[in-house]
């Protein structure tokens, strides 16, 4: 069957807590610690972090995750991603750098990315960065590949598949939502695997069985989209 994938935001936004981890715990750690408290600023290492994986994996959430945990330390940041094409100055006052998919940088993008790594470098101002691939690998400029990965590098996998279940499980679990084994099957083989489209999926869910009084089953769910 055709997987349908949901073109909503995560209306929590990625952070440390909401992500799951699975077999990426380390790269989670690293994060956390990367952060340290969460409710003042702090000297952080210079050394670049570069997370790397396909879709799906997590790159993204930890990124974004980065860049709300210093926002809520009062912290700006530069942040780069394939979709940006004006991308400001390098600006002093930036705690880090935060370059997402630097797989699909176009060469005007790469040398904003080396520009603002090099800056940062220079005022002791860590980067982290993602893309899809290891450094090695990388189809990018020599100067950028290898600054990317001469840090704290770390391979993201995808959660398996009993992984995804119980994750899903647990959160539906802790809103009190009860879902039957055929309603996860329906959800793993009609829509995106990813597991923050499943999170986004089940708050939606969750909202209409309130709205519409109906407990989740398939057909509630055939409803709810045909309602979108």
């Amino acid at each position: 069957m055709k997987q349908i994938a949901l073109d909503i935001g995560l209306s929590a936004g990625p952070t440390v807590a909401n992500f799951c981890a699975g077999p990426n715990a380390a790269a989670l750690q690293h994060l956390a610690l990367w952060l340290g408290d969460k409710t003042q600023a702090q000297t952080r290492s210079p050394v670049p972090t570069y997370y790397w994986g396909p879709g799906g994996s997590g790159k993204t959430h930890l990124l974004k995750a980065a860049r709300e945990g210093l926002r809520e330390q009062g912290a700006r940041v530069g942040w780069l991603d394939a979709s940006v094409h004006n991308a400001p100055d390098y600006a002093d006052d930036w705690a880090a750098v935060l370059l997402d998919d630097v797989h699909l940088y176009t060469a005007a993008q790469q040398q904003v990315a080396f520009n603002w790594f090099v800056n940062a470098h220079a005022l002791q101002r860590p980067v982290m960065a993602a893309g899809e691939y290891a450094p090695v690998e990388l189809k990018l400029r020599d100067d950028l590949r290898t600054r990317l990965g001469w840090g704290h590098v770390f391979g993201l996998q995808l959660l398996s598949e009993p992984e995804r279940r119980a994750v899903l499980r647990q959160a539906a679990d802790d809103r009190g939502v009860f879902l039957g084994d055929e309603v996860m099957d329906f959800m793993l083989t009609r829509f995106s695997r990813d597991l923050g489209h499943l999170m986004e999926l089940l708050e939606l869910l969750d909202g209409y069985s309130l709205q519409s009084k109906r407990a989740i089953t398939i057909p509630m769910i055939k409803s709810m989209m045909e309602n979108q």
